[in-house]
């Protein structure tokens, strides 16, 4: 189609890229004498309603929304039965082609997401969610400007995640879990994306990837997001809890806008570029700890919907899990041999108000006895509506913990390590996790008495277990 001339005024120049639904040229508007961007409907849509309804939709979202953010709309229309939408053409090139060449300056990653969430944040006012947020998506001008476009499955926050035919539609790679099995979406959707953008653009690549879109997507609804300081140490923690929350199973624990997750990058660039630094500190009442006494016969104890022959396997897997290295590759910070284990002994629970200051603390050392079988517990809740519990954990004089391995069969819920000479005044060391059955942080912290595994969530549980913890 170079050399045609689409309603007798914009010729087409040069083709830009082409999708399932539709192709994009560069063209030069014969009458106001600028170039443009022309999207045209592939042709084999014209007869389905439904394409063609996606596909005016997409204009008469993005024509509402003049934002330096976004790709602007100009014009729409048909010619010769084509269906065409009309952009401001921006000269320069995909996130997508700029990630593909390695990861991005922590700084410049920031600064390139937090432009992306304004742009999502001003759709989201507007009532518009993107649903299809993925670095092919943003143009980066010659300015170095990112601007969010094609937003042809876009839908208002009160239409689910499906179409009317019952597809899901998205990119498998930046999915949202609740997109992927095509319950409701909303601006949190977005969040979750972008998330997933700013995991590549620190990294280099996607957190989940697979042979297949069903197999993409299921990873994204079942497991745990990995740690971007599991693949790049020189990020800041603070980066890769915001990274964590975002990318949040439960759109619940989201950031509860973009504005929210722009506000805390934006936090976090400061404190790159020199800001303040000073991490959050847990303050409550003062701890009984207990120093743990080592019976001469262990008991074993399995939950009571686990008793049967189903339980044999799982205590199983979990020693397995626990004595197996994971992938007998050297620690972050060694060139060849894995750091020394260090000993931690379970010394208490701590539970700060509204709780009433003890959490099952008899059996802190169950945590940390070496059997897999045994394990700490929280309370069973009802409703889990305060900020958290957590189970503390000492060491013999104060260690420098890089890694901190947990065991658990009770799986789904949320997490983070927090250190300090004292439980009280334990802060932050780990972005916060959603646990699988075997979870290893990676901890950002220098020598410490205490450490705490602090639970925010509980997920699908009503108590959660800490069947082991190893440290190193």
């Amino acid at each position: 189609m170079v050399g045609e001339v689409v309603a007798g005024r914009y010729e087409l120049q040069e083709l830009l890229g082409t999708g399932g639904m539709s192709s994009v040229y560069r063209a030069h508007d014969t009458l106001l004498e600028r170039d443009v961007a022309l999207k045209i409907l592939h042709e084999h849509h014209h007869e389905d309603e439904e394409y063609l309804e996606r596909f005016r939709r997409e204009a008469r979202a993005v024509a509402q929304l003049s934002h330096p953010n976004i790709v602007t709309v100009i014009d729409r229309g048909e010619a010769d039965g084509r269906q065409f939408i009309v952009f401001e053409y921006v000269e320069g090139q995909t996130l997508k082609d700029v990630v593909d060449a390695g990861p991005l300056d922590v700084g410049r990653a920031l600064e390139v997401t937090i432009a992306i969430a304004r742009g999502l944040g001003f759709a989201h006012e507007h009532g518009i969610v993107h649903r299809d947020v993925k670095p092919q998506n943003v143009i980066l001008n010659s300015d170095g400007e990112a601007k969010v476009t094609d937003f042809g499955i876009a839908r208002s926050v009160d239409v689910e995640g499906v179409t009317e035919s019952g597809t899901v539609l998205g990119t498998s790679n930046y999915i949202a879990p609740e997109q992927a099995t095509g319950q409701a979406v909303d601006l949190r959707t977005d969040v979750y994306s972008l998330g997933v953008v700013l995991f590549e653009l620190l990294t280099g690549e996607a957190p989940f990837t697979g042979e297949s879109f069903v197999a993409v997507a299921m990873r994204h609804v079942h497991e745990p997001a990995p740690s971007v300081l599991d693949r790049r140490r020189d990020v800041p923690t603070r980066v890769a809890h915001a990274v964590d929350k975002a990318l949040e199973k439960d759109p619940a624990h989201r950031f509860a806008s973009m504005e929210d997750f722009a506000g805390e990058l934006e936090a976090c660039l400061t404190e790159l570029d020199g800001g303040a630094t000073e991490s959050p500190t847990l303050v409550g009442p003062a701890v009984r700890v207990r120093r743990p006494r080592r019976p001469a016969a262990r008991r074993t104890r399995v939950a009571p919907a686990l008793i049967g022959g189903g339980a044999l396997l799982l205590v199983a897997a979990l020693v397995a899990a626990f004595v197996a290295r994971e992938g007998d590759e050297p620690l972050p910070g060694s060139d060849d041999e894995p750091a020394a284990a260090v000993k931690l002994s379970g010394a208490g629970a701590f539970d700060p108000p509204p709780g009433d200051g003890r959490e099952h603390d008899d059996r802190a050392d169950d945590a940390s006895d070496g059997n897999p079988a045994t394990y700490w517990t929280t309370e069973e809740y009802r409703s889990f509506t305060k900020p958290g519990v957590g189970l503390v954990l000492e060491a013999e004089s104060p260690a420098a913990v890089s890694r901190l391995t947990v065991t658990t069969d009770t799986p789904g819920f949320t997490a983070q390590i927090r250190s300090g000479d004292s439980p009280e005044q334990a802060r932050a060391v780990s972005p916060a996790r959603s646990l699988a059955g075997t979870t290893t942080f990676t901890l950002s912290s220098g020598p410490a008495r205490y450490y705490v595994i602090w639970i925010t969530n509980l997920g699908p549980n009503r108590a959660v277990h800490v069947n082991e913890v190893r440290a190193a």
